[in-house]
C-alpha cells in the first residue's frame, strides 16, 4: 500500500479518491454500484448472505463490467433493514432478503426498472418512496458529523474514507499550535457526548497544562445502556473518522498513545477498528512523524468484559490497568492523574467523531448548529414503542415531539404515547407534557431527565411505569461494582421496595420510603452510576404517582403488566366454546364443555402466563 508521508501526498490521494467515489456513485465509470448495509442489525438479518448472493449472481450473469457490490455502514433505519441501495439514482430497497437479490439484479441492474415492492411505503400517503432523502425518517436529520459517511463508504476502505475528507481536519490541526487546536474545540462549544456533557476543550486544556513526558487519550466505547447502540454503529460505519478525532486530541494535549476501550460484545466494531488501525500503520498515518511532522501517535485496543460501571471513566482506567473495574475517588481527575498516573483525556466515541468536522470546517460552522449551550448534533438510539426504530443524528434543539413523531413515525397500532426514557438507567421518564422540550443538556435536566449517551426508549399506554422503574433498578443492582455502600446496599433496598409494590404488598409508607431513600442514594454514592441510579424512580414518582398509588391502594396495575395484580377473564358473550384456551393453558386453570358452555378461568390456579390470551382468535379473553 502506497505510503502517505506528506501533506502533498495526502491531498493528492484525497483528490484521487474523491474522484473515484464520485465516479462510482454517479455511474461515470459505466457501472451501477450496489451497496449493502453492514451494521450489526442488518448483519444479524443476513445482509452478509445478501452480499454473497449478489456476488454469485454478478458472476452468473457476467456483470463484472456492469456493476459492483460492497458493504457500507449503518443506514440507521433499523426497523426497515436490511438495506440495499443502488447507484446512480440512490434507489433504496428495504427489508431485503437473500431471495430478493435475483430480482434486483434482473430488474434494476439489467433491466433498469425499479423493484417497486421493495421500496419504502410512506405510512401516511401510502406512496412508494425511492430515494432515501425523501423518507421522513431522514428529513430532519443531519447525518454528516458523527455519522459522516456511515451509509456511503466501505468501513474497511481507507480510500473511501479519504473520499469523505478524512484526515483533512488532522492536517489542518498539524499546522496549528496545540493551544490553537484546543481553542478551536473550546470555541465550537463541543461538550462530551458520553453523558455528563463536560466541555471537551476544557478537559483537553487541563491535560495540556500538565507537565509530563507521557500523556494518554482514551476513547470510551464501553456503551452499556439498555437499548443503546450509538457508539457501536459509529465505529462500525467509519472507524477512520473516530481514529482521526483521537489523533487530533492526542496532538492537542501532547499524547503519543491512544487507547480504544470497547466492549468485547461488539465484535464487528472491534474487527473493523483493528483493520483500520493496521491500514493506517501501513500507509504511515499512524506511527512516527505523521505527514512529515514531529507528531507521532499510535493506537491500541483494550476489550471491556461487559461491566456497565466501566463506562465511568475512573473505573475504565482501572480496567485498562488490569485491575477490578471500580471507580476512584476524585480529585485527582484523570486529566491530572489518569492512566498509570499520567495525564489522561477520556472522550467517548461520539465526542471524538465530532472533532474532525470542527477542525475541517472551523468552529464557527459547528457552533452555528444547535442551541446556545448545546452545540452540534446528537446521535440517538431510538427504540421501544415507536414505528421507526433506529439510529438518528439530529441538531441539538430538535424537540422530543419531532424525534418521536416526525422522525420516529409515532406510536404503533394507534396506541397513546405515555413516556420517553432518555439517558438510559441514569435518566428519567418524560411525559406528554414534555414533548415540546428541546433536546439539549440543560432542558432535559430541568425536566428531570438527562441526555446521557443517547438512548431514547419510547413507552405507550401498555407500559407500567412502576415496572419500568423496577426494570432499571434491577439493571443497576446487577451492574453496581459494590465499592460504596449507598449504591451497593441502597439500590438493593430500592429494588426490594419496588418489588413489594409490584407484587401487591406495598403500603403508602413504602412510597415515602422509596422517595427518601432514592434521594439519599443519589446524594451519597461515589460515582455517577449510583448518583443517577434513582432518576427513573424519582421521575416516575413525580409524573406517575397515581400509578404507584393504584398498585398500593387499589391493588391494581392500570397497565395490566404486574402479574400479581392482574387477572385473565373470558367474556362469555364472545367465547366461541372452542376449547382452544383450555388446551393452551399449562396449569389446567380453564374449564368448560366444548361446543356447549363458555369457558371460565379459575384465578386460584391461573399462573398468568398469557398463553390463553395469545391463543384466542376471537378476542374473548382480556386482562383485568
Amino acid at each position: 500500500m502506497e505510503k502517505i508521508t506528506s501533506e502533498a501526498q495526502l491531498q493528492e490521494r484525497i483528490s484521487h479518491c474523491s474522484a473515484c467515489l464520485q465516479a462510482k456513485y454517479e455511474g461515470k465509470d459505466g457501472k451501477k454500484a450496489i451497496v449493502v448495509c453492514g451494521g450489526t442489525g442488518c448483519l444479524s438479518s443476513d445482509s452478509e448472505g445478501i452480499i454473497e448472493e449478489f456476488e454469485k449472481l454478478i458472476k452468473e450473469y457476467h456483470l463484472e463490467d456492469k456493476c459492483t457490490v460492497n458493504v457500507v455502514g449503518c443506514f440507521g433505519f433499523c426497523s426497515m433493514g436490511p438495506f440495499v441501495k443502488v447507484f446512480p439514482g440512490e434507489t433504496l430497497y428495504t427489508k431485503v432478503k437473500v431471495s430478493d437479490a435475483k430480482e434486483i439484479i434482473e430488474k434494476d441492474i439489467i433491466g433498469g426498472e425499479i423493484v417497486e415492492r421493495l421500496l419504502f411505503t410512506d405510512p401516511v400517503t401510502k406512496e412508494k418512496v425511492a430515494a432515501q432523502k425523501d423518507i421522513n425518517f431522514y428529513k430532519l436529520q443531519k447525518r454528516d458529523i458523527a455519522l459522516k459517511g456511515n451509509d456511503h463508504i466501505d468501513p474497511e476502505s481507507l480510500d473511501e474514507a479519504l473520499a469523505y475528507d478524512t484526515f483533512v481536519g488532522l492536517n489542518r490541526a498539524l499546522h496549528m499550535t496545540q493551544q490553537e487546536v484546543i481553542d478551536e474545540v473550546s470555541k465550537s462549544g463541543l461538550r462530551g457526548r458520553g453523558g455528563a456533557g463536560f466541555p471537551t476543550g476544557r478537559k483537553w486544556q487541563f491535560a495540556y497544562n500538565e507537565q509530563n513526558e507521557e500523556k494518554y487519550i482514551i476513547c470510551n466505547g464501553d456503551e452499556g445502556d439498555p437499548g443503546a447502540f450509538m457508539d457501536r454503529s459509529i465505529v462500525e460505519g467509519n472507524p477512520f473518522n473516530v481514529i482521526e478525532g483521537m489523533m487530533i486530541a492526542g496532538y492537542a494535549i501532547g499524547a503519543k498513545n491512544g487507547y480504544f476501550y470497547i466492549r468485547a460484545e461488539y465484535p464487528v466494531a472491534v474487527e473493523r477498528l483493528q483493520k483500520a488501525i493496521k491500514i493506517l500503520e501501513d500507509v504511515g498515518l499512524l506511527g512516527d512523524h505523521i505527514l512529515g511532522t514531529d507528531f507521532s501517535f499510535r493506537c491500541h485496543i483494550r476489550l471491556g468484559a461487559g461491566a456497565f460501571v466501566c463506562g465511568e471513566e475512573t473505573a475504565l482506567l482501572n480496567s485498562i490497568e488490569g485491575k477490578r473495574g471500580m471507580p476512584r475517588p476524585r480529585p485527582p481527575f484523570p486529566a491530572v492523574k489518569g492512566l498509570w498516573d499520567k495525564p489522561t483525556v477520556i472522550n467517548n466515541v461520539e465526542t471524538l467523531a465530532n472533532v474532525p468536522y470542527i477542525l475541517k470546517e472551523g468552529w464557527e460552522k459547528y457552533a452555528a448548529i444547535g442551541t446556545d449551550d448545546s452545540k452540534g448534533t446528537k446521535v440517538f438510539a431510538l427504540g421501544g414503542k415507536v414505528n421507526n426504530i433506529g439510529l438518528v443524528e439530529v441538531p441539538m434543539g430538535t424537540t422530543l415531539r419531532q424525534l418521536i413523531y416526525d422522525i420516529g413515525g409515532g406510536i404503533p397500532d394507534g396506541k397513546k404515547f405515555k413516556a420517553i426514557q432518555t439517558g438510559g438507567p441514569s435518566g428519567g421518564c418524560l411525559t406528554e407534557a414534555d414533548l415540546d422540550t428541546p433536546i439539549d443538556y440543560g432542558s432535559l435536566v430541568a425536566r428531570g431527565s438527562m441526555m446521557g449517551s443517547g438512548g431514547a426508549i419510547v413507552m405507550d399506554e401498555d407500559n407500567c411505569m412502576v415496572d419500568v422503574a423496577k426494570f432499571y433498578m434491577t439493571f443497576i443492582c446487577d451492574e453496581s461494582c459494590g465499592k460504596c455502600s449507598p449504591c451497593r446496599i441502597g439500590t438493593k433496598r430500592l429494588l426490594e421496595i419496588l418489588t413489594k409494590i409490584t407484587d401487591g404488598r406495598g403500603t403508602m409508607q413504602d412510597l415515602d420510603d422509596l422517595e427518601n431513600l432514592a434521594r439519599l442514594v443519589a446524594q451519597n454514592s461515589l460515582c455517577g452510576l449510583g448518583q443517577t441510579a434513582p432518576n427513573p424512580i424519582l421521575s416516575t414518582l413525580r409524573s406517575f404517582r397515581s400509578e404507584y398509588e393504584a398498585h398500593v391502594i387499589e391493588q391494581e396495575c392500570p397497565a395490566h403488566v404486574c402479574k400479581n395484580l392482574i387477572k385473565y377473564w373470558i367474556d362469555p358473550e364472545k367465547c366461541k366454546k372452542c376449547s382452544m384456551c383450555a388446551r393452551q393453558c399449562p396449569a389446567q386453570a380453564i374449564t368448560g364443555e366444548p361446543g356447549k358452555t363458555p369457558f371460565v378461568i379459575d384465578s386460584s390456579k391461573c399462573i398468568k402466563c398469557g398463553a390463553c390470551l395469545s391463543g384466542c382468535r376471537f378476542g374473548a379473553i382480556s386482562k383485568i
